[in-house]
């Protein structure tokens, strides 16, 4: 119970330690409320003091999301074009994926609660469907199609930062 609340608490620190908004709850995003939606222009993998950060840019803003070393890896090598030696899950996802007829159209990511979600929108014989997620995979997933990741202005507005620079490391 312990490390859980401890688990818990350490997110808003590392926001008031890099130096981003954080009021409590952070952003509420209710599906159900119509927001203005803002397509991501630039996604980039870089590491931070705390770990790996993909950063997601639109409209001279970014939203920093922090994912595990694997996921990273698996982002900036969609984004490079890179092979990896094995395929990773994500890899491997797009390749059923595509052998199947399917593709990822869209990926929106959302803030509940200091947690960011995705939501993934999979064509598939003529239908959509959409898949909640991780926002990282969700974002992985997005970059592997080529299909836009989508933010809600709000949440831009909210946890978007002028400038975040990243160690220039590669992972």
């Amino acid at each position: 119970m312990i490390a859980t609340a401890r688990r818990w608490l350490k997110y808003p620190l590392l926001f008031l330690l890099l130096g981003f908004p954080y009021a409590g709850v952070l952003v509420y995003a209710d599906e159900s409320a119509p927001s203005s939606q803002v397509t991501i222009s630039q996604v980039r993998v870089g590491l931070s003091d705390h770990g790996p950060v993909v950063l997601l840019s639109a409209d001279g803003k970014t939203i920093p999301v922090f994912v595990d070393h694997t996921v990273a890896a698996s982002i900036q090598a969609a984004l490079t074009g890179e092979k990896l030696p094995r395929p990773l899950s994500h890899d491997l996802m797009h390749t059923i994926l595509e052998s199947l007829g399917g593709r990822v159209v869209r990926t929106v990511i959302t803030l509940k609660a200091g947690t960011y979600y995705g939501s993934l929108t999979v064509a598939f014989q003529g239908q959509e469907k959409v898949f909640d997620s991780r926002s990282s995979d969700s974002i992985a997933l997005a970059i592997h199609f080529h299909a836009p990741i989508v933010v809600g202005r709000d949440m831009l507005d909210a946890v978007g930062r002028s400038s975040f620079d990243p160690k220039p490391e590669t992972l």
